[in-house]
């Protein structure tokens, strides 16, 4: 049987990625790890999760929440850093 660990593992995310797009689009954990790791596989996919981490960012920003915003901006520099082929289409 697969932990949650294992799947963050499968899924080329990390728990900071799978949060945000959970955040982003409502979803438990689980099923915003499932959703990302999909995307993080297809060719639309990496930018449509910048984009997500992106509107994350403006949106902490926005309430006032700078502290979660610059959590979310190192979010975004790892996930760049670490899918580098695809910085240049977001």
């Amino acid at each position: 049987m697969l932990t949650y660990e294992d799947c963050v593992e499968l899924s080329d995310l990390t728990e900071e990625e799978i949060e945000a797009v959970a955040q982003h689009e409502h979803l438990p954990e689980i099923v915003a790890l499932e959703l990302g790791s999909y995307l993080v596989h297809s060719p639309e996919g990496v930018p449509m999760i910048k984009r997500i981490i992106l509107d994350d960012i403006e949106e902490e920003r926005r309430l006032g929440n700078e502290k979660k915003a610059l959590h979310l901006k190192m979010v975004l520099r790892h996930f760049v850093h670490t899918h580098p082929k695809h910085k240049a289409k977001a």
